[in-house]
């Protein structure tokens, strides 16, 4: 395994700049997800730490030793000791699945079928099936092969390109499963590049978001989740409600009452963010209805009410507003509430949850995060 380091590393395509002075590192015998959306530079980057493009500036090394430099140093990719996890997997149709893992490996090493059969119960298939077609293999098999193949020659970094991509949801999590149980019995340091947030947030130690050719945040999955660098972070990495607000004294005015801030020292009219299951949902007519973490609470009155000052803990005084639609997904569901013009987004339990025209009340639990206005928004006061 091996630190890998990107300094400042610049590519394009022609006359079409695609990465803009990308740092990142990755510890040793970590994985951390590259996350971003279509277009952002995410296969680009990877292609230049493979070798398969040319770094125009900046250094790329693995394990200290630097295998790309703009307009100098460029190792091709099989000195690189670097593995290599395409898109679909990319298996050799004509091989059989022994011959698809030995392929990376020295030719005397080929014919070694104790490695072979050693590195598909690393990725949790058989030993037995290193004599199958690739074509007798699930699309979550062929993943894992994929992956073994990689892991074979032992590099010191594994790189993975949406090696998730065209699986069904359920076959997805137990390959990824798969996936990091043999990289961490291995040892090896890896990068994941995403446009999936559950993938990313779930798989990386550290996730990094890029946008427009540059890493705007990269940190651990709770961090990046609770307090995002700006708001099109916030917006990008997992569902957020966004309101308008005026922040003071470590607390921002809203449509959903005074909540307090997670950085107290944001202050002025904001943009506020507040995640989906924060928000309790309350009934009108004196049930008591479960709220998003199964806890249930008294409902408040109906009809929206003033803020009465700062809230606690718990969040903010609640409001009532009427459900407008809900999205199901099993275990819970997705509502959106008219809250007084605003439509807010909120998640409840499938089993108690509120009808399509069901008056219902809103209550935020913990801290939130809000972003200064910038020079001409909306919001932004006239000066």
């Amino acid at each position: 395994m091996a630190e890998l380091r990107c300094e400042a590393v610049t590519a394009a395509y022609g006359e079409r700049a695609v990465l803009g002075g990308v740092d990142l590192v990755v510890p040793e015998g970590t994985l951390t997800a590259i996350l971003g959306a279509s277009g952002s530079g995410k296969t680009t980057l990877l292609r230049v730490i493979m070798g398969f493009l040319r770094a125009e500036r900046g250094r790329v090394l693995v394990g200290g030793t630097v295998v790309a430099e703009g307009g100098g140093v460029h190792l091709p990719p099989e000195k690189r000791a670097v593995g290599y996890v395409a898109q679909e997997g990319a298996l050799y149709p004509h091989l059989r699945v022994g011959q698809n893992v030995a392929f990376g490996l020295p030719r005397a090493e080929r014919k070694d079928s104790a490695r072979i059969g050693e590195m598909l119960e690393l990725v949790g298939l058989p030993a037995d099936y290193a004599g199958r077609r690739a074509h007798e293999l699930s699309g979550g098999e062929q993943r894992r092969v994929a992956l073994a193949r990689a892991l074979a020659p032992r590099p010191r970094l594994v790189l993975l390109d949406e090696p998730f991509s065209g699986l069904d949801a359920s076959l997805r999590v137990e390959t990824r499963e798969a996936v990091l149980r043999a990289l961490a019995d291995a040892k090896t340091t890896a990068v994941l590049v995403t446009h999936d947030q559950a993938e990313a947030l779930s798989m990386g130690r550290e996730v990094a978001v890029l946008r427009a050719g540059s890493l705007v945040q990269t940190s651990a999955p709770t961090t990046l989740y609770r307090t995002p660098a700006d708001l099109d972070v916030a917006r990008f990495v997992g569902e957020a409600v966004v309101l308008p607000g005026d922040a003071r004294a470590g607390h921002v005015r809203c449509a959903l009452g005074d909540l307090a801030l997670v950085d107290p020292a944001v202050a002025g009219i904001v943009h506020t963010v507040i995640r989906p299951e924060q928000i309790r949902l309350g009934r009108t007519d004196g049930a008591q209805g479960p709220d998003r973490a199964g806890h249930t609470e008294p409902a408040e009155p109906s009809g929206p009410a003033e803020p009465s000052g700062p809230a606690g803990p718990a969040g903010a005084p609640a409001r009532a507003g009427r459900v407008l639609s809900r999205t199901y997904y099993g275990p819970d569901v997705l509502l959106h509430v008219d809250l007084n013009g605003h439509v807010i987004a909120a998640r409840s339990f499938s089993h108690d949850a509120p009808d399509v025209g069901d008056l219902v009340t809103l209550d935020v639990s913990g801290p939130v995060v809000a972003f200064p206005v910038q020079p001409g928004d909306p919001l932004a006061p006239e000066s």
